[in-house]
């Protein structure tokens, strides 16, 4: 059984996710802390030493990102609690680290502890903060690097570097342009989400390439395209147009 903190200013946000693991996941989690700031949270990670922190971004006093300034190695999972979508949602998917969105129910709490489960143990924590908390910092806002949930732990990879990524089941093999296969543990669904949409666009239900890699178009044989290294990929017939439109937005299409 892992053992839990939850930090959350709000006592209502508290006992609500408390009722819910006592609920569901009382076989797998134990609360042995609720803190209602960073400072009595740092204060309950220092003592109880937790398997999992459930961290609330939002709150007056110094927000949950200001946790961090505390640790130096990080030998907990964090689960942010929030309200609100916002930029830095997109920094926590950017370092692959788990949130929930308020308020929480217990089937989307059940997605996150799945993922957890099968995490590797030695995975580091530490590196995937660390690139969180670059990404958040970032001064224009564009996120250079994203983390990669490997079977072994994180690979960090520049956005830019992935052409296509492909389903593998409930796996993605991200290719980069160093012709190297990456096999990533989460679907492609996820790995959607993780992206910034203006760049990469879901071509079928198996693909999801970067549109600054595609070389041509082709309505030959098929909806095809052909990516800078040669490989061709097939565009569903139903994503066809909404994909067009996004390709002649930045492209010329090169007609075949």
């Amino acid at each position: 059984m892992r053992t839990c903190i939850i930090i959350d200013d709000e006592k209502n946000a508290r006992e609500a996710l408390e009722k819910i693991i006592q609920r569901y996941f009382n076989f797998q989690l134990q609360i042995v802390f609720m803190a209602d700031s960073v400072k009595e949270g740092v204060f309950a990670i220092n003592k109880y030493r937790p398997d999992i922190v459930f961290l609330d971004i939002e709150m007056p006093e110094e927000n949950g990102f200001k946790l961090f300034d505390y640790f130096d190695i990080y030998n907990f999972e964090v689960i942010f609690t929030t309200a609100y979508k916002q930029y830095a949602i997109d920094a926590i998917k950017f370092a692959a680290l788990d949130y929930l969105l308020k308020p929480i129910n217990y089937i989307d709490l059940r997605e996150v502890l799945t993922r957890l489960e099968k995490k590797h143990k030695k995975s580091s924590n530490t590196e995937q903060i660390e690139a969180f908390l670059s990404t958040l910092n970032s001064d224009n806002g564009n996120f250079n690097k994203i983390a990669l949930p490997t079977l072994d732990g994180f690979q960090l990879e520049k956005v830019n570097n992935i052409v296509y990524c492909q389903a593998e089941e409930s796996y993605t093999k991200i290719f980069t342009n160093r012709n190297e296969a990456i096999l990533v543990a989460r679907n492609l669904k996820s790995i959607e989400e993780m992206l910034p949409e203006e760049l990469f666009f879901r071509i079928h239900k198996s693909y999801l390439v970067n549109m600054n890699y595609i070389k041509s178009y082709s309505k030959t044989d098929g909806y095809k395209i052909t990516l800078d290294n040669g490989i061709e990929l097939d565009v569903a017939t139903r994503r066809n147009e909404e994909f067009l439109k996004a390709l002649t937005k930045d492209k010329r299409l090169k007609k075949e």
